[in-house]
């Protein structure tokens, strides 16, 4: 079964979320925004999701991280949740 690894950032609104990419794609550090902006609990970890297999996030989720660049920031990715940055560190 395929696995990945990943890290993520969710706020409410796209606007936040695109905001948050141009300072991290501006040399940010990804954890370090997590960490003060993130309104998942995994943001105290900076966002780490640690590994996970196919279908154990939402369906939106799942397309880019199956699918996604290593090492790249994707999103903004909305789900039922709010709006996400989503960077896969790691597939098998």
């Amino acid at each position: 079964m395929a696995q990945a690894s990943a890290r993520h950032i969710l706020v409410n609104s796209e606007a936040e979320c695109e905001a948050l990419k141009t300072e991290i794609e501006q040399g940010r550090d990804f954890a370090e925004v997590a960490r003060e902006h993130s309104k998942c609990p995994s943001g105290k970890q900076g966002g780490d999701l640690g590994t996970f297999g196919r279908g154990q996030m939402v369906r939106e989720f799942d397309e880019v991280v199956f699918t996604g660049d290593l090492n790249k920031v994707h999103g903004p990715v909305r789900t039922q949740f709010g709006y996400h940055l989503l960077e896969v560190t790691g597939r098998s």
